[in-house]
């Protein structure tokens, strides 16, 4: 192969290995932006693209944050899952060299599938696309529920462990000691829920609108466990909007409500209530989390947004509410009486 701009000649080596490339055609790598675990590339051949990813060992933030490679080959193998039950939500999945670290998939134009998280930063703010990704996370949720064959597949605990409790949760425990036990509590519990399988990181910034669907991206954390997981975490990342853009909090509580509701008309594996409940406890933990654990989010810039995140969470966190509604209307309120007492 005659490679342009190559970051690594196993790369190139890997593409004709598995077809993906001829040994003479010419290859132009080009660096993604947005990630902090893995390296990602879009590979220009002549009249096609493709997109090429390699786990990295340390992540790219400023706490120390190092996590197994071997998740490359789990998110691997949750593409291929999901491409099998919603394969118009997922990039097709071409290649994959466990040795390496490495899968290949097919590359979706920016132009026609723009990211979630740009849109809700711009203030495009559309409940169909909610609605959308409540259906999608609880329709593969549900494929995999109780499922042996993939709890033997994704038993990915020291992963999840390494990616999601410890960074979020327990990370926070120095700065947070009266919360220790709590957070140690619903670490634990998380842990100890085997379901269905979980991305593990559905945020907007990892969900592509496209014009089928949303699209899911990103699947590194893996893992079969508890579902509430999932749905906190994104619903999280629409509460966290309404600090940058608080012009449209009316809007992104009614895509959190809306959310909700499409993810449980598909939810059917167990009882509304103790999922919703696990997923409500999560919720302030995981909102706390992006201030004071190991992946803070970019858009809080100053400590007035991030004690506002503090002085809200911390109540829920001592005094957890059963439905998820109640976390969004205690944010809503929240916000609001903060701005005002300063």
């Amino acid at each position: 192969m005659n490679e342009r701009n190559s970051p690594d000649p196993r790369l190139d080596t890997f593409l004709i290995e598995h077809r993906l490339a001829a040994p003479n055609e010419i290859a132009s790598w080009h660096a993604l932006t947005g990630g902090v675990s893995s390296d990602i590339w879009r590979v220009d051949l002549p009249g096609r693209s493709l997109c090429v990813k390699r786990a990295l060992s340390t992540l790219k933030v400023s706490a120390r944050w190092e996590a197994p490679v071997s998740r490359n080959a789990y998110e691997w193998a949750w593409i291929q899952f999901a491409a099998r039950h919603c394969p118009a939500n997922v990039p097709a999945p071409l290649a994959h060299d466990p040795k390496l670290g490495v899968f290949a998939m097919s590359f979706l134009a920016p132009a026609d599938h723009p990211v979630w998280k740009q849109q809700l930063m711009a203030g495009k703010v559309e409940l169909e696309t909610a609605k959308a990704v409540g259906r999608l996370v609880g329709a593969l949720h549900c494929a995999s529920a109780e499922s042996s064959e993939l709890a033997e597949a994704f038993d990915t605990g020291e992963n999840f462990h390494a990616l999601r409790l410890d960074p979020y949760l327990m990370a926070m425990t120095a700065r947070h000691p009266d919360l220790a036990h709590l957070l140690e509590t619903l670490a634990r519990r998380t842990a100890s829920v085997r379901t269905a399988v979980v991305h593990g990181d559905v945020s907007p910034k990892n969900i592509l609108v496209g014009p089928e669907g949303p699209v899911l991206l990103d699947a590194e954390c893996a893992w079969f466990g508890d579902p509430a997981f999932d749905l906190a975490f994104c619903l999280n990342h629409l509460l966290l909007k309404c600090l940058v853009r608080p012009d449209r909090t009316d809007e992104l509580i009614m895509c959190f409500k809306a959310l909700v509701e499409a993810y449980f008309d598909e939810a059917d594996w167990e009882l509304r209530a103790s999922l919703e409940a696990r997923a409500a406890a999560l919720l302030p933990a995981l909102l706390l989390a992006r201030v004071d654990g190991k992946s803070p989010v970019e858009y809080v810039t100053d400590d007035r947004m991030r004690d506002q995140i503090r002085w809200i969470a911390v109540p829920l966190l001592h005094e957890p509410v059963e439905h998820l509604c109640q976390v969004a209307t205690a944010w809503a309120e929240g916000i609001h009486r903060y701005t005002t007492s300063q």
